[in-house]
């Protein structure tokens, strides 16, 4: 008997690291859309990104990037080493949105040149990629809004949801593994 609930385990903790690679394939994807989303606003509506437009592009990319990662892995502890990345992630994007809502609710901090730009424009990913990774736009600039919503709104609504989530993943596992 014991050993038919073992194998009942085994396949339980199995069936949820696929469930949870699945998820975070799907996180992976999401975010990528969200940044191909950016760059068709920069390159077909003419909407130029900021410093912090591009410090959340950085965000997202981590946050597939390590979803990718941790659905490589085939055990729950290196699964829970990238969500706790990606959550990392997640909520350096929420600082960084968060700071661009505020800068567009309170426009005039830059006159004309934003102290973030150099900052960012240094960064080896605008070397390599500057097309996507250079900034060309002032934060305070606004653009239409989608849905109701600026971009940052909706970059600082990505980020908590994806924050909440994976760390809402991270705290019910370790309750699992300690009850």
């Amino acid at each position: 008997m014991n050993n038919s609930l073992n194998h009942f385990t085994m396949h339980q903790d199995e069936r949820g690291i696929r469930r949870e690679r699945r998820l975070l394939v799907l996180l992976a994807v999401i975010c990528l859309g969200l940044v191909g989303g950016a760059l068709y606003l920069q390159f077909v509506k003419g909407e130029d990104p900021c410093p912090l437009c591009i410090i959340q592009r950085y965000f997202f990319v981590l946050i597939a990037v390590f979803a990718l990662l941790g659905a490589s892995f085939n055990g729950w502890r290196g699964i829970a080493l990238l969500e706790t990345l990606v959550a990392l992630s997640a909520l350096g994007g929420v600082v960084a949105a968060g700071r661009h809502v505020y800068v567009q609710a309170h426009p005039g901090f830059s006159c004309g040149f934003d102290a973030l730009q150099p900052v960012v424009d240094a960064l080896p990913p605008a070397q390599w990629l500057p097309q996507v990774f250079k900034v060309a736009g002032l934060c305070e600039t606004p653009y239409p809004p989608i849905l109701g919503l600026s971009l940052p709104q909706w970059g600082l609504i990505a980020f908590g949801v994806i924050f909440l989530a994976v760390a809402g993943s991270l705290w019910g596992k370790r309750r699992l593994r300690a009850g």
